[in-house]
């Protein structure tokens, strides 16, 4: 049971509990002073050293008020306070010691006054972090290149600086019982549903835990189908998806000292949608995302479907095809299952080990390094070139995939598929494809079917049908989709 302390108007109480919280921490800078016209006001300051400006007496906001108090006689200075005088913007009351000693953390100023029954806290430069910075994950040719930073203020700042509406709304959660991490749920309050908001709350505090350091794990605790390797909520580093997002009625949760913030509802056609698709043409973006729906398949498939033919059902093979088959596997001494295994495996282990390296070296080890092992691998006679082909083939799909987390779902059904059609060819291949359709069939992201438009389109009378495989030009794109509340569909019309 946590202790509540009122905070006394006798200082030396408030002193010795907040020091018997903190404890002898180094970095935890507690100082006391006096203040008042006369010098008769006894005030505590504590704050977190590199979290606070050095010259904090003259240049921060904690600098300009114990100024101004040093003018004030004593008997002024509680009704200074009490009505901001100053005009501080971001000064906040607090009526316990533990509510004080806690809002420490956020990296802003506690101040205690002798006589004054509240601690303030006083905001100044806060905790360092990293600037805003381009995505790494969503390259995109036409846009803006702006990426979220480890800031959750800067991050929801970024949000606003795209979408100037006064319906925005910023809900601030706490996460973690020795963390508390700042969640922000970031939404368009006409737009999002209220009942989503409520599901969203739920299923955040049905758990405790000692510290959330990244959205991922929140995203873990939250899913309803904890063992799909579907991703079920969508995840961006860019504030303009953030926005179109927000903009569809879904919500955005954005994790301190994160820079990857989640959107949630999604569906499959979410996870093959770029902010680009919107910013050219229907022509180019139609093409685009045909092409990553084609690949986002064969990278699930193309392995598993060469195994079926080529080890079960040859006869659908033009005969100078098989035989080009057949002599590239002449004096390969592995069986065509393990062949592919061992050379997806290899492929695998070179995207990692790309990810893990430093710098140029890590973004030229996959290139390298798979030439030189497949092309070894060849000469070697340990696998076909037909076999390298397939594998090089299935990993560039994957690439062209823009969600990460969507492409590596995909890299996990790959093996499920490769070993049912390796045991019973075609038949296999179609029993695999069909339980990850029934899977997909029966998922659901905060109550909505993980593969609309495809399915249950009639929920927005066909609606978004107009944006999944096919984009249609951007002026027939007149409602929202089915995400936002009904009296809010509608998103775009022509000036009477």
């Amino acid at each position: 049971m946590v202790q509540n302390t009122k905070i006394s108007p006798h200082l030396d109480k408030n002193i010795e509990r907040f020091k018997e919280i903190y404890g002898e921490s180094a970095d935890i800078k507690m100082k006391e002073m006096v203040l008042g016209k006369d010098e008769n006001v006894r005030c505590f300051l504590a704050y977190i050293e590199v979290a606070f400006a050095s010259g904090m007496l003259k240049a921060s906001s904690i600098g300009r008020l114990t100024a101004y108090l040093e003018t004030l006689p004593k008997e002024k200075i509680n009704e200074a306070l009490d009505q901001n005088t100053m005009g501080l913007s971001d000064m906040t009351l607090f009526d316990t010691v533990e509510e004080a000693a806690q809002m420490l953390l956020t990296g802003d100023a506690i101040f205690f006054v002798d006589g004054y029954t509240h601690a303030l806290k006083i905001a100044d430069k806060g905790y360092p972090g990293m600037s805003v910075k381009e995505s790494d994950s969503e390259k995109v040719i036409r846009g803006s290149n702006e990426g979220f930073s480890d800031s959750i203020k800067v991050n929801t700042a970024l949000i606003r600086k795209r979408l100037r509406s006064t319906r925005l709304r910023v809900k601030e959660l706490h996460c973690g019982v020795r963390s508390h991490t700042n969640v922000d749920l970031v939404y368009s309050e006409d737009l999002a549903s209220p009942k989503l908001l409520q599901k969203i709350e739920k299923r955040l505090n049905e758990y405790e835990i000692d510290g959330v350091l990244d959205s991922g794990v929140i995203e873990q605790l939250a899913e309803e189908k904890w063992y799909s390797p579907f991703p079920q909520f969508q995840t961006t580093q860019r504030p303009d998806r953030a926005v179109m997002a927000i903009l569809e009625g879904r919500v955005v949760l954005l994790c301190d000292n994160s820079s990857t913030a989640l959107i949630l509802p999604v569906d499959v056609n979410s996870f093959l949608k770029t902010t680009d698709d919107y910013y050219n043409r229907f022509e180019v973006a139609t093409f685009a995302r045909i092409i990553r729906y084609i690949s986002a398949v064969l990278s699930m498939t193309l392995p598993g479907l060469y195994l079926a033919i080529t080890n079960f059902h040859t006869q659908i093979l033009p005969t100078p095809l098989l035989l080009s088959f057949w002599e590239a596997r002449l004096g390969v001494p592995f069986p065509a299952v393990l062949e592919v295994i061992l050379m997806e495996m290899s492929f695998e282990l070179l995207r990692e080990a790309g990810i893990r390296l430093p710098g140029a070296m890590g973004n030229t080890i996959g290139i390298v390094g798979g030439l030189i092992i497949g092309q070894a691998a060849v000469e070697a006679n340990l696998v076909s070139p037909i076999v390298v082909i397939v594998v090089a083939f299935t990993a560039l799909c994957s690439f062209a995939v823009p969600n990460e987390e969507f492409a590596f779902a995909s890299r996990l059904l790959k093996f499920y598929i490769i070993l049912l059609s390796a045991w019973l060819g075609y038949f296999g291949f179609m029993v695999g494809m069909v339980t990850i359709l029934i899977h997909l069939s029966r998922l659901k992201s905060f109550g909505i079917p993980y593969l609309m438009p495809f399915t249950a389109g009639d929920l927005n009378q066909g609606e978004d049908e107009r944006d999944a495989l096919i984009r249609l030009p951007l002026k027939w794109l007149k409602k929202r989709p089915v995400y936002a509340q009904r009296d809010q569909r509608t998103k775009l019309k022509r000036k009477e």
